[in-house]
């Protein structure tokens, strides 16, 4: 059997963050991450769409860099590529860190409150 993998493509974030604003593709991704790698026709075969247009799903994900395609004799297997996504989490973290202290300050608030104030 011949198996050749294609390259992991160095995506730019915006590619990153523009793959992952579609939700089939986050759900795609999603498959992926649970089921492990899949042939392409058993991924678009959950899908409501023409296979062009998951297709063009797919490589806009292989462009981000979060998946990755081989060929194995006639199919073609897609796999997750997480690496991408780690530069998203970072990326998102200052955000969360945010949100975590309003929302500690707002505890405070409210424990500091009378029962009567509420």
């Amino acid at each position: 059997m011949n198996i050749a993998d294609t390259a992991v493509v160095e995506a730019s974030d915006d590619q990153i963050f523009a793959a992952l604003a579609s939700a089939v593709r986050r759900e795609v991704l999603r498959l992926l991450r649970e089921e492990g790698p899949q042939p392409v026709a058993q991924l678009a075969a959950r899908f409501g769409m023409a296979r062009p247009s998951f297709s063009e799903h797919l490589r806009v994900l292989r462009e981000a860099g979060l998946v990755s395609e081989r060929k194995v004799g006639r199919q073609r297997l897609y796999r997750l590529e997480a690496g991408p996504l780690n530069e998203v989490q970072e990326w998102l973290s200052p955000f969360e860190q945010f949100w975590r202290e309003k929302l500690a300050g707002l505890r405070d608030l409210l424990d500091s409150m009378d029962d009567d104030e509420s």
